[in-house]
């Protein structure tokens, strides 16, 4: 083919093209970079990018959402399933169905996520002006509401022009397979130029290969690294969500069963060692185990590996308590790697703990530390087992025991998702992952609604595995459209669906605070304009049935078990398993602080004894310099 050789297509119809013939490697595997394309179709893009999918829809699947927001969610799902390998697009029309994308790209780039953007805008041309849904600024006539994408975007552009494509396309998928950079992407698609014709390169549409690199440690900070780990006495790792990322959970046991470096687990971390692991400890920070939290305060050395240290992961700056600990920090991002005046390891984390495990040949843990932490991880998992234990099959469960029963019924290879809530403190503390991507929990931005086309997503990235998700009754009210696309799409995915009246973690943390669960109960308003009276008749199993979900009532720990297993045995429709839970306070309590402001001043009682309360937690706090 010359290099004159052209072909005129539509500006929507070269995207697509161009976005199906894009491939990611690593490690010599490849993967289909753009594996489909979610839409909601309005006139923002129905003419454009909806005519371009169905002539191309043997090249780039489509997918139907209920939901702008949901189908982001959904794309992410896939993405972190596939450890940002393969990412999703979303399509949706100029207006309410671009500002509704928001959200999810938020999401998608406060976790590192790959989610491709592609909103319809206003007429470049502005022969229509203003058209249907356009925000008119007075002074700035290139402004859009997608305009509101750019600061949760790690790029950004907005293609006035059918030409302009051919370097934003490019910049586009070299953000979405970046290691370090890679986010939400936004390409804001004029309505008319997504029309418009052009005579394209041929060379546009050719086969494309990202390599995803690993890079190696710089040798001076390696040494430092080294240095810093065999001085300590008391060393900690810190996994994070780059250990996943990175494929490197091989390495990570590597590194643990030469050194005996015990391992604690961020959130998006856990499950980077299997839970019988004797080195791992679970979860760290205010959602943390009890053995991982003591262990924190007497490190000496703190090794983060992909992980961002977000403030639950730190206790709000007051877990790390040893006079003179210290920062190694093992990130493919320079901005991560420093953080907490840390010795910087810039490096795929692969790569990193493999030079690491070399370079420590000899080091290991005295074996009264080994023993230490192998003692307190024994005392955990008996109290994991009675958060579980249920002593009477024919009682109302707890959440705990609910997870206690799920706990019973899995299998190595299912994915359990879940986002927000309380259910995300006691699966961070209580769930014994088996596998890398078992566990699978947004809580980087922690968003409600995540959890059901999260789990669509994933089922996509994994057709034959078990995907759970587990939805309590303010998640679900927030977020349940997506039960139709499971339906249409033959989608079995398997959710848990948790009534308990309300949003217990708001309500437990609005008790915390003195403002005395105040407006987190889903009850009757009284006279004094509370909301303490009986609960709401609301039927959340018929409307999961209403959706098109098999629905199964549990109301007993016995009828759940059941419940669970046969949910999990189906396979060709989306199941849900509805249980209404026992009133319970946490059944392990938080073993770190959370730093929530308490109001200074106030004339309740509640409040002030809330505040005195912070004050002495917060008294704690040391800035790591």
């Amino acid at each position: 083919m010359s290099a004159a050789a052209t072909r005129r297509l539509t500006t929507a119809q070269a995207l697509v093209r161009f976005l199906a013939a894009q491939y990611t490697e690593r490690d010599g595997v490849r993967s289909r970079l753009i594996a489909g394309t979610w839409g909601i179709f309005g006139h923002g893009n129905v003419a454009g990018l909806g005519q371009a999918l169905v002539e191309y829809r043997e090249a780039m699947p489509y997918h139907q959402g209920r939901n702008e927001q949901a189908m982001v969610h959904a794309a992410v799902g896939h993405a972190r399933h596939l450890n940002r390998l393969s990412a999703q697009a979303v399509t949706t029309s100029i207006g309410p169905g671009a500002t509704n994308l928001v959200t999810g790209a938020a999401l998608a780039t406060i976790n590192r996520l790959p989610v491709l953007l592609l909103p319809g805008d206003y007429f470049a041309s502005h022969a229509a002006d203003p058209l249907l849904q356009q925000l008119e600024h007075p002074v700035e006539a290139d402004v859009s509401v997608n305009d509101a994408l750019r600061p949760v975007s790690r790029y950004f552009d907005r293609i006035t022009r059918p030409e302009a494509l051919l370097t934003s396309a490019l910049n586009a998928v070299r953000v979405l397979s970046d290691p370090a950079e890679t986010g939400a992407v936004t390409l804001a698609l004029p309505q008319d130029v997504q029309a418009q014709a052009y005579d394209w390169p041929e060379e546009f549409f050719a086969d494309r290969v990202w390599r995803v690199r690993r890079p190696a440690p710089d040798p001076a900070e390696l040494a430092e690294a080294v240095r810093a780990i065999r001085a300590a006495a008391r060393p900690l790792i810190v996994a994070g969500g780059g250990v996943h990322h990175s494929e490197a959970e091989a390495a990570l046991k590597a590194l643990v069963d030469a050194t005996g470096i015990p391992v604690a687990s961020t959130q998006a971390g856990k499950g980077a060692l299997r839970h019988d692991h004797p080195a791992d400890l679970g979860g760290i920070g205010h959602t943390g185990t009890a053995v991982s939290d003591a262990l924190a305060r007497t490190a000496d050395l703190v090794i983060g590996v992909g992980t961002r240290y977000s403030d639950f992961t730190t206790a709000s700056g007051t877990l790390f308590q040893h006079p003179g600990v210290r920062f190694l920090n093992l990130n493919i991002t320079a901005f991560d790697a420093h953080k907490l005046a840390a010795a910087p390891l810039v490096c795929d984390a692969r790569s990193g703990l493999a030079a690491l495990t070399d370079a420590l040949a000899g080091y290991r843990v005295d074996a009264a530390y080994q023993t230490e932490y192998r003692t307190g991880k024994a005392r955990w998992e008996e109290a994991v087992e009675g958060a579980f234990r249920a002593e009477d099959d024919s009682a109302v469960p707890t959440q705990t025991q609910v997870l206690g029963a799920l706990d019973t019924v899995v299998g190595d290879e299912d994915v359990v998702i879940n986002a927000a809530g309380s259910l995300p403190g006691d699966l961070h503390k209580l769930w014994r992952a088996r596998s890398p991507r078992q566990y699978h929990l947004e809580y980087g931005y922690s968003c409600m609604g995540y959890e059901i086309p999260a789990a669509l997503g994933v089922q996509q990235a994994a057709p034959d595995t078990p995907v759970w998700a587990l939805v309590g009754d303010g998640t679900y009210l927030m977020n349940p459209t997506e039960i139709v696309t499971a339906v249409q799409e033959n989608l079995p995915v398997k959710l848990v669906l948790v009534q308990n009246h309300g949003y217990a973690s708001i309500g437990g943390l609005s008790e915390s605070v003195g403002a005395e669960r105040f407006g987190t109960d889903y009850r009757h308003r009284v006279a004094d304009g509370s909301f303490t009276g009986a609960p709401l008749p609301v039927d959340l199993a018929a409307n999961a049935a209403s959706l098109g979900m098999d629905v199964l009532r549990a109301k007993t720990v016995r009828e759940l078990r059941e419940a669970l297993s046969t949910a999990r045995a189906a396979t060709t429709r989306p199941t849900c398993v509805y249980v209404e839970t026992a009133p319970a306070g946490a059944a392990l309590p938080a073993e770190a602080w959370w730093d929530v402001p308490v109001a200074e001043v106030s004339a309740r009682e509640a409040a002030a004894q809330a505040r005195a309360a912070y004050e002495r937690a917060v008294a704690d706090r040391r800035r790591h310099l």
